[in-house]
């Protein structure tokens, strides 16, 4: 599998679009409406250069990888990361569902960082995964949880608070390359900081529970506010499963393209993550927003159509 090189065009300004005319139609004229675009569309941007806030806050900046790599198609090792990228597909005709497995190995946990659309931090503010990723020169990437769209979850990143509101069920990386599952309301974003935690995902639900496919997975709802879409049935998905310590793999799957891959149920993910060795696995945002990119180009065809949609945030690994 040789993942595509062509740059895709950034969709957010037709998406803004979309949504500000469905809002229109929902809200009647006047306050409601402008509630609504507010909330939805209009960008919020609380800090604009997150690159030099979280330095301020660290007292160093995040770099890259550094040291030697050896890049091909489906691969990438460094002194600090060991990457391999896998393409499945299971089933025939309207039942084909392909996904893509990264498979990756670090030598630090840190190594596996986060970064923000337009360098910002804030609401509606989003710009392509590929896009936000060759802006950080990663090598590989995936798109984040789409935190942008609420204001309720945990939010760190890069040992940064950028957000302390719990309301979920979250993923907690720490710096000694452990990953759990935690409850949001149980805690504060300090005292998770103070713990070693180095990077947080408010999304879900958890999918493996010790090995096991997790309970009730078909019936969460991350959100309940307007505008949130349900999260069930044979969707577009992107998760994160633990192995071992700084032993991760990444899965995106397509969807909604019957005959290329139709997507898989939150069972049908949580059924991949076990079979690739995963004892905890994580929903992360999916639908348009799953993308993995790797090595200058897409890995995965989002939408069947080679679409980025744009995304709040991602998770990579830089050059």
């Amino acid at each position: 599998m040789t993942p595509q090189q062509t740059r895709q065009r950034k969709p957010g300004r037709a998406r803004r679009a979309i949504i500000a005319g469905a809002v229109a139609l929902t809200f009647s004229a006047g306050g409601a409406t402008a509630w609504a675009l507010d909330r939805f569309v209009v960008q919020h941007v609380e800090i604009a250069d997150v690159s030099a806030y979280e330095a301020s806050q660290t007292g160093s900046s995040v770099g890259g990888s550094g040291g030697a790599a050896v890049t091909t198609d489906t691969s990438y090792v460094s002194d600090s990361s060991n990457i391999s990228i896998s393409t499945v597909t299971t089933g025939s005709g309207d039942n084909t569902v392909t996904y893509y497995v990264a498979d990756v190995v670090l030598d630090d946990a840190t190594t596996l960082q986060s970064a923000f659309a337009n360098d910002s931090y804030g609401e509606n503010i989003t710009e392509t995964t590929s896009a936000i990723a060759e802006a950080n020169n990663a090598v590989f990437a995936i798109n984040g949880d789409y935190y942008g769209f609420r204001d309720t979850g945990i939010v760190i990143r890069n040992g940064v608070v950028f957000r302390d509101e719990g309301a979920r069920q979250g993923l907690a990386f720490y710096r000694d390359g452990t990953v759990k599952v935690y409850d949001e309301t149980t805690t504060t974003a300090g005292q998770l900081v103070a713990e070693g935690v180095w990077n947080t995902l408010s999304f879900g639900p958890s999918l493996l529970d010790n090995g096991a496919v997790a309970e009730g997975i078909e019936d969460v709802e991350v959100d309940t506010n307007f505008g949130n879409h349900s999260i069930q049935g044979e969707q577009p998905r992107t998760a994160v499963g633990i192995i071992d310590d700084n032993h991760l793999v990444f899965v995106v799957v397509d969807g909604r393209s019957p005959g290329y891959s139709t997507g898989v149920t939150m069972t049908g993910l949580a059924d991949i993550m076990q079979g690739l060795g995963a004892t905890t696995a994580y929903n992360i945002d999916g639908g348009g927003s799953s993308t993995m990119y790797f090595n200058g180009g897409l890995v995965n065809n989002p939408l069947g159509e080679n679409r980025e949609r744009g995304t709040s945030d991602i998770h990579y690994i830089a050059q």
